[in-house]
């Protein structure tokens, strides 16, 4: 076996590539749309190279077969606020081989290595948290888009490589048709009554104020959070770049002050992998001709909050019942989602998973961030 930097075009294939032989017999399993991985290893797209660095190998067998790949970033915002200097690694595949999984980690720990860091955390993205983040390990039913989807065996291969568990991530869901327990109604009109909040959903002829209003909302609200690192107007505007194809406005939703100062928010965005199912990851011109006909005429049955936040100062208030009382009241009468997932809560973020237990979330999904010490 023999380790491969990726730096080519032909290197490249083989790393975007290797997913479809893995999860070939994998019915749950879509593909991610390619352009969207490979942004994150392109400097003009991703900003997180403006503070820091990332690398990529791919694993081939004596028989010149791709068996595995890997990742590994530095990023100096985060690196130097660990205990010790750590980086990461991600975007791991690989065939259900100890020596082969080996192989892969132990590259990406001597690239960091040779870079300075003492340890790592895996599998994680060389960019926000909120995509391609953590290890699944229960909940193995069809994945949103960005979130991680792996084999069950891939668990043992960390394990069995020294990782230890750093935070469990659990992802929680929501029965739509059901609806929300009849406590959040009345809290939402309780908060709504006695101190004026307006929620109000995005307005595509305003987007550049929205933006505005998120960054300020997000800044304030996880701030105390270990290893936070403020967003920029770099990262919103891709952000809205990417899903602005497949949002529906009316599921972001914005709570103001009786003033119209911003205070919370909650985006929610309708599956993209029911879009993409059949795309085999490629947007070509045949790739976004079937991207069209789906979007006219897939009915979304799945959604997702992919995040939240409300500023310090009022949280602890109600207003999350108030967003997704509003979002109930426009959902319901499209008759057509049973599923709403909520982004996934940190173990350590309790305050976070009361609300989900509040809203009558249920357990959907179970990822993990593992650390390893070099």
């Amino acid at each position: 076996m023999r380790i491969v930097e990726v730096a080519n075009k032909e290197s490249i294939k083989k790393f975007l590539e290797l997913p479809f032989e893995i999860y070939k017999n994998d019915p749950q399993w879509v593909c991610p749309l390619l352009n969207d991985i490979e942004s994150v290893f392109d400097p003009s797209k991703n900003n997180f190279f403006n503070f820091g660095k990332c690398t990529r190998w791919v694993l081939i067998n004596d028989q010149g077969q791709t068996i595995g790949r890997i990742a590994a970033f530095i990023n100096e915002k985060k690196a130097y606020k660990e205990n010790i200097p750590t980086g990461g690694c991600g975007f791991f595949e690989c065939i259900n081989d100890q020596d082969a999984a080996n192989l892969l980690f132990n590259q990406a720990s001597k690239w960091l290595s040779e870079q300075g860091m003492k340890a790592m955390n895996g599998p994680i993205n060389f960019g926000e948290t909120d995509t391609w983040w953590g290890l699944l390990v229960e909940g193995f039913t069809g994945p949103f888009y960005g979130m991680n989807y792996n084999p069950p065996y891939y668990k043992t291969l960390f394990e069995n490589h020294g990782f230890k568990v750093r935070f469990e991530q659990i992802s929680n869901k929501i029965d739509v048709k059901k609806g929300l327990p009849e406590r959040v109604k009345k809290i939402s009109s309780w908060v709504e009554k006695r101190n004026g909040f307006k929620v109000r959903p995005l307005d595509l002829n305003n987007i550049a104020k929205y933006a505005t209003d998120f960054k300020e909302i997000y800044n304030d609200a996880w701030i105390n959070f270990e290893n936070f690192t403020p967003v920029v107007d770099e990262t919103i505007a891709e952000t809205i770049r990417k899903i602005k194809p497949v949002m529906d406005p009316n599921l972001i939703l914005f709570a103001y002050t009786a003033n119209d100062e911003p205070v919370s928010f909650v985006m929610i965005l309708p599956d993209t992998n029911e879009l993409i199912h059949n795309l085999n990851g490629k947007l070509d011109l045949w790739g976004k001709l079937k991207f069209l006909w789906n979007k006219m005429t897939v009915k979304h049955k799945r959604m997702r909050c992919v995040i939240m936040g409300t500023k310090q100062k009022y949280q602890n208030m109600g207003l999350e019942s108030c967003l997704f009382m509003k979002l109930q009241e426009y959902v319901h009468p499209l008759n057509q989602y049973e599923e709403l997932e909520l982004s996934w809560v940190g173990d350590f973020n309790n305050k976070m998973m009361a609300l989900h237990e509040n809203i009558g979330a249920t357990f959907a999904k179970k990822h993990i961030t593992y650390h390893r010490i070099f």
